[in-house]
């Protein structure tokens, strides 16, 4: 199988890994293809990085129309942790070169691709403001630091949220569709699938730290859809609307600002999986 390798440029821990994970999959018997050369035919793409790197390439993969294998190295790999993929370098590469695949749902914001979710208000802002040495150097201490600036920080906003015919109107300080039932590092959502051709909408509404931390007490214990302050939201699509822009990422990359549509595509998308 001849795959092309993609590493995370900004991750230390992705350029330190590069490397053994070329090594890991050539002693499996795959062939390597250097990433810059596109025209070369290609029978999968592995990606050594995180959420957002993998999710950059799904494009290209739709576009080739050949499976993504991923080698977990990003802060939270919520995807890899989703799929049940081997967290070590060697386990990974080992899924790869297995050959399983599975089809999942790939969903889209402004004509950007993610897998995981897409969010408005705190964890945008928490995504923008990381500084890939900060996270290099303290890793999840470096996180936790950016969310408590951005929970001070952050207002709340008004969204006008449509979808299947119906609107619904919510002040809040945290928007997320999400894609997976598990998202944000932590964040598990009963009920939800990446590969059950929906979309989950949060729309967390406080008016004090207080209340916050209990939505997010609600959420780590799974209890997050009857949390008071957080409603939810299920569709195919998802038409969202602010007073003012706000800036959207998805799977903690940029993907412009509001108004947006999220959209997903089931079952579109092959992926390596035990």
């Amino acid at each position: 199988m001849r795959v092309r390798l993609v590493i995370n440029p900004l991750s230390g821990r992705a350029r330190r890994s590069g490397e053994s994970v070329a090594a890991q999959l050539r002693g499996l018997g795959l062939e390597i293809v250097d990433e810059r050369a596109r025209a070369d035919p290609v029978d999968a793409i592995v990606v050594a990085g995180g959420d957002g790197t993998f999710s950059r390439q799904i494009p290209e993969a739709l576009a080739l129309e050949v499976p993504i294998g991923v080698v977990p190295l990003g802060t939270f790999n919520d995807l890899a942790r989703t799929l049940r993929i081997p967290l070590d370098v060697e386990g990974a590469c080992a899924v790869i070169a297995a050959g399983a695949t599975r089809s999942i749902d790939a969903a889209q914001v402004n004509g950007v691709y993610y897998v995981t979710e897409a969010s408005i208000g705190v964890s945008s802002r928490v995504a923008r403001m990381q500084r890939p040495q900060d996270k290099q150097r303290f890793g999840l201490l470096a996180v936790a630091a950016s969310a408590l600036r951005a929970v001070r920080s952050t207002r709340p906003f008004s969204a006008e949220i449509s979808y299947d015919g119906r609107r619904a109107t919510c002040r809040a300080i945290q928007l997320t569709v999400a894609n997976s039932q598990r998202f944000g590092g932590f964040i598990t959502a009963g009920g939800a699938a990446i590969d059950d051709g929906w979309l989950d909408c949060y729309c967390v509404q406080i008016d004090s730290l207080t209340k916050l931390f209990s939505v997010a007490r609600a959420i780590i214990s799974g209890r997050g859809r009857s949390a008071a302050g957080l409603r939810s939201f299920r569709a195919r699509a998802f038409d969202v609307r602010t007073r003012r822009p706000h800036r959207i990422t998805a799977d903690g990359e940029p993907a412009g600002a509001t108004p947006a549509r999220f959209q997903v595509f089931p079952r579109t998308l092959r992926v390596f999986a035990p």
